[in-house]
């Protein structure tokens, strides 16, 4: 099946609707495994690939980079490198006082990024987060220097606070420096009210593409946990456990209706009602099976109805 394409914001990124999230590489999975995860992926017409520079450094022994190194070992022995849409991101804590957006700091991670990933550009390069600490112009102004030698092809904006992302933009305009394209927030069935509020309106003012990440709730919306006792599932089951409320659950149950509807599962449910919600670009979500990741991809085939999509959207208000 041919897979649509979308562009990212105004740029000339062209990518199918789901976005592998690279965080389970050289975390809960190893080289070989992530590289068959990879494989499968882009076998079934998929090119975006999502990681960042602090790609696990949460895993005793890590140091960050270690998801960017797995990717670039797989494009440069698949020789794929022009078939995929590779985003990584700099910013974000290592624990080890290597963060932020100073310029020099920026220009240095992204040196390294790139030699992680044993390629020439990074196609869309986010602001993991925006702490306040740099100027906006600064950071601005080095993403200009690696645009301009060829190093970034395009920016885009994850935990940046809302009247951050809004003078970004802004500047950018004013004063003819990259803009971000493409805006990565927390958005799923059981959190929607901050993006919903805060972001939304950004996001349609100035054409930015969203990219949700945990957009299936750490799991949750899987329906794979739905007790305590669920929770000891998976090394990632405790970041489910926030959501066994009366509305989690009522959100399962929606889920589970319109899942049998459609003879399909919770999980690809969830990440379609994400597609058909306005300036949605393509869900991120990581699969660390082939069985996890078959479930994303029916998400693109599905086609939620009218009705679906109010029973979802009620239970999850």
């Amino acid at each position: 099946m041919a897979i649509q394409k979308i562009n990212i914001g105004n740029s000339n990124l062209q990518v199918a609707p789901l976005n592998l999230g690279g965080n389970v590489f050289g975390w809960t999975l190893n080289e070989t495994q992530s590289f068959d995860i990879l494989d499968a992926f882009t076998q079934a017409g998929f090119n975006f690939i999502d990681t960042a520079d602090t790609y696990s450094v949460w895993v005793p022994g890590n140091k960050g980079g270690e998801s960017e190194k797995i990717i670039g070992n797989w494009t440069k022995q698949r020789n794929n490198r022009k078939d995929v849409v590779i985003a990584t991101k700099v910013g974000w804590d290592h624990g080890d006082g290597r963060k932020g957006l100073k310029a020099n700091y920026i220009i240095k991670q992204a040196e390294q990024s790139l030699k992680n990933l044993q390629t020439d550009y990074i196609d869309l390069y986010y602001t993991h987060i925006d702490e306040g600490f740099a100027p906006i112009e600064e950071t601005l102004t080095a993403y200009d220097t690696l645009i301009k030698e060829g190093k970034v092809r395009y920016i885009a904006a994850s935990n940046v606070p809302p009247d951050r992302l809004k003078e970004s933009l802004t500047l950018a305009e004013k004063n003819g420096l990259p803009k971000y394209q493409a805006l990565q927030p927390h958005y799923n069935l059981v959190e929607r009210s901050k993006y919903e509020t805060d972001y939304a309106p950004i996001a349609a003012e100035h054409g930015l593409t969203v990219f949700p990440y945990w957009a299936l709730a750490a799991g949750f919306l899987t329906g794979k946990y739905r007790s305590e006792a669920d929770l000891s599932k998976s090394v990632r089951g405790q970041g489910a456990k926030q959501y066994l409320t009366e509305k989690g659950l009522g959100v399962l149950q929606a889920l589970d209706t319109v899942a049998a509807k459609h003879n399909s599962t919770p999980a690809s449910v969830a990440l379609a009602w994400l597609l058909a919600q306005p300036n949605i670009g393509a869900p991120i979500a990581s699969a660390t099976s082939k069985d996890q990741l078959a479930t994303l991809v029916a998400a693109v085939q599905l086609q939620l109805d009218k009705d679906d999509l109010e029973l979802l959207d009620t239970a999850s208000k």
